[in-house]
């Protein structure tokens, strides 16, 4: 998912303010548990558990403790369990799961993409969203073709277009026209590819990722979005355009 989906420098602003003071004045724990009865306290609040998310990856990276990954995939199935209707929560969860995907072995990696699939459908069983369509569309897509998912990504990316095209133009849903066109090139209709990343440009004649597919051909494509859908590249599952680009 490069940025939930997209390359992560992570997210700038509350959320990597509060993780600085998380981890060089207070101490992880103790800062970490305020964090965590925060969320617990909004369940259903997609903002607090992201910056809970953030705080954990800057931790983890400032020591590469896996262990704070862990402790958040602990809360947010604690969490879950508890309020077992809160789609946002749900959602914050199969986020936890690929927050530490980078950090993993192959084996594991594998198991922790799975688990996050598992998550972003609950979220979706209880209310589907169009981020929750996208993460789980874009999701599908870093799995190997052999395991027959890529079809099932653009079937989710493809209802988030239509959702967002229903709705007023945010400068995150350029992601769908990224991700949906990657799947198209995954399976091997180039043109379906160009004809939806020309569309994206058309919509945010900015995008740089776009204008990159529609500038390569052959082997640089093929290198730019095996690239793109790396595992061991850490994916920015920051949630922050969601409420500063409104």
């Amino acid at each position: 998912m490069r940025r939930f989906g997209l390359h992560c420098l992570l997210a700038a602003g509350v959320a990597l303010a509060l993780a600085g003071r998380v981890v060089a004045q207070n101490g992880w724990d103790a800062d970490a548990a305020r964090l965590e009865a925060a969320v617990a306290a909004s369940p259903d609040d997609l903002r607090a558990g992201n910056d809970y998310r953030m705080a954990v990856i800057v931790a983890a990276r400032t020591d590469r403790n896996l262990v704070k990954y862990d402790r958040a995939i602990a809360f947010f199935e604690k969490l879950v369990t508890d309020h077992p209707t809160a789609a946002n929560a749900h959602l914050n969860y199969g986020f936890a799961y690929v927050d530490k995907i980078p950090a993993a072995g192959a084996i594991t990696q594998v198991i922790l993409a799975n688990n996050a699939l598992g998550a972003f459908t609950k979220s979706l069983d209880l209310r589907p969203s169009w981020i929750g369509l996208y993460t789980r569309g874009n999701s599908y897509l870093f799995w190997p073709r052999i395991f027959l998912r890529t079809k099932y990504g653009i079937a989710d990316l493809e209802e988030a277009l239509k959702m967002q095209n229903a709705e007023p133009k945010r400068p995150y849903h350029v992601r769908t026209y990224v991700s949906l066109g990657d799947g198209y090139w995954k399976m091997d209709d180039l043109p379906k590819a160009i004809a939806t990343w020309k569309d994206g440009l058309a919509a945010f004649p900015d995008s740089a990722a776009l204008r990159d597919r529609l500038a390569k051909q052959g082997d640089d494509l093929q290198k730019l979005i095996d690239d793109s859908y790396d595992p061991s590249k850490r994916v920015d599952t920051s949630l922050q355009d969601l409420w500063t680009n409104q």
